[in-house]
C-alpha cells in the first residue's frame, strides 16, 4: 500500500491507471475509520481493480462552533486499517494541499441540500460538494461508494454528478450497525458508556418506524410523533429533527408515505455529541 499526499502525484498515478486499463474505486473518509467504512472499502475491492481510500477532515465542510479541531485524527491506525483491508493507496493531503492560499472556488447543490442537515448545518453541503468534486477530479474514479447513514450526503452527491455530468458510478452501500443497533460513526469516539445507552434510542425509535410501517401505519403525523415521543423520554438526547421525506429529493412527505421511496431521518444531540441516523420506511 503506498500513502500520497500530494494532489499532483496522485493526479499523475490515476492517468497511468487508467492508461493500463485499471477501474478505479474511491471510497472518500474523513479517517477515524470504523467497520462501517471498511465494509465501503469491502464493497470497492469487489469491483475495482484499484483501491483508492481518501483520508481527509474537511474544514470546509464544518460550521464555526462545530467539532473540526476535535475530530479525530488518528492517521497511523487508520493506515494500518486499510492495508489490512487491501487498499491500495491511501490519499491523505493536509488542507492546504487541497485549498492553497487564494482559494475562492466552491460547488453548490441548491435544492436537496436545504432541508435536514443543510437547515442545521446551512455550510455543510457546500463543503461535502464542493471537496466530493475536487476528489473525483484528483483521484479519476470509475465509481465511488458511499455509506447510506449518510443519506442526504449520497443524495446530494448523485444529484452533483448528474448535473456536472461527471463520469463516476455512485455506489450506495447499507448503514452497519453495531449489535446494540447504534449506527457505526466516527463521532460515535465522543460518547462516554452513559451517553452511548442513551444514544441507542434513535436507532430504537427508527426500528419502531419500520415496525409501525410493516403493520400498516401509513400517516407521516403518526410516524414523526411515535419516533419523536420515544426519544423524548431520553433526557440527554435532544431532537435536532425527525423528518419523513423523499429518499431521493429529501423532500418533506405529506400525508401518507409510500413504503420504499420515504426515509425517516432523525438528527439528535446526545448531550453534546450530534448524531444522525435514517431509515427507508
Amino acid at each position: 500500500m503506498q500513502t500520497i499526499t500530494s494532489v499532483s502525484e496522485m493526479q499523475a498515478l490515476s492517468e497511468r491507471l487508467r492508461m493500463q486499463g485499471q477501474r478505479i474505486g474511491l471510497v472518500p473518509t474523513m479517517g477515524a475509520l470504523h467497520e462501517g467504512h471498511l465494509s465501503l472499502v469491502k464493497i470497492a475491492s469487489d469491483i475495482a481493480d484499484v483501491i483508492v481510500v481518501s483520508i481527509f477532515v474537511n474544514p470546509t465542510q464544518f460550521g464555526p462552533s462545530e467539532d473540526f479541531t476535535k475530530y479525530p485524527r488518528p492517521l497511523e491506525a487508520d493506515l494500518a486499517a486499510c492495508e489490512a483491508a487491501g487498499v491500495d493507496y491511501v490519499f491523505a493531503p493536509e488542507p492546504g494541499e487541497i485549498y492553497p492560499k487564494g482559494y475562492s472556488t466552491f460547488v453548490v447543490e441548491e435544492y436537496i441540500a436545504k432541508p435536514l442537515e443543510g437547515a442545521s448545518r446551512p455550510s455543510h453541503f457546500r463543503g461535502v460538494t464542493t471537496v466530493v468534486a475536487k476528489l473525483f477530479n484528483i483521484v479519476r474514479p470509475h465509481f465511488s461508494v458511499f455509506g447510506q447513514k449518510d443519506a442526504q450526503q449520497v443524495a446530494v452527491i448523485h444529484k452533483m454528478v448528474a448535473d456536472l455530468n461527471f463520469a463516476v458510478e455512485i455506489i450506495i452501500a447499507p448503514t452497519l450497525r453495531e449489535a446494540d443497533g447504534l449506527a457505526m460513526s466516527s463521532r460515535n469516539r465522543y460518547l462516554t458508556n452513559t451517553q452511548r445507552v442513551e444514544a441507542l434510542v434513535i436507532s430504537r425509535a427508527l426500528r419502531k418506524a419500520t415496525e409501525m410501517v410493516a403493520g400498516g401505519e401509513r400517516r407521516v403525523d403518526r410516524l414523526i410523533a411515535e419516533a419523536t415521543h420515544l426519544i423524548g423520554q431520553h433526557r440527554r438526547v435532544r431532537v435536532i429533527y425527525v423528518s419523513i421525506v423523499d429518499r431521493l429529493t429529501m423532500e418533506a412527505v405529506k400525508g401518507e408515505i409510500t413504503p420504499g421511496k420515504s426515509l425517516m431521518a432523525i438528527a439528535a444531540w446526545v448531550d453534546e455529541v450530534r448524531l444522525i441516523d435514517n431509515e427507508i420506511l
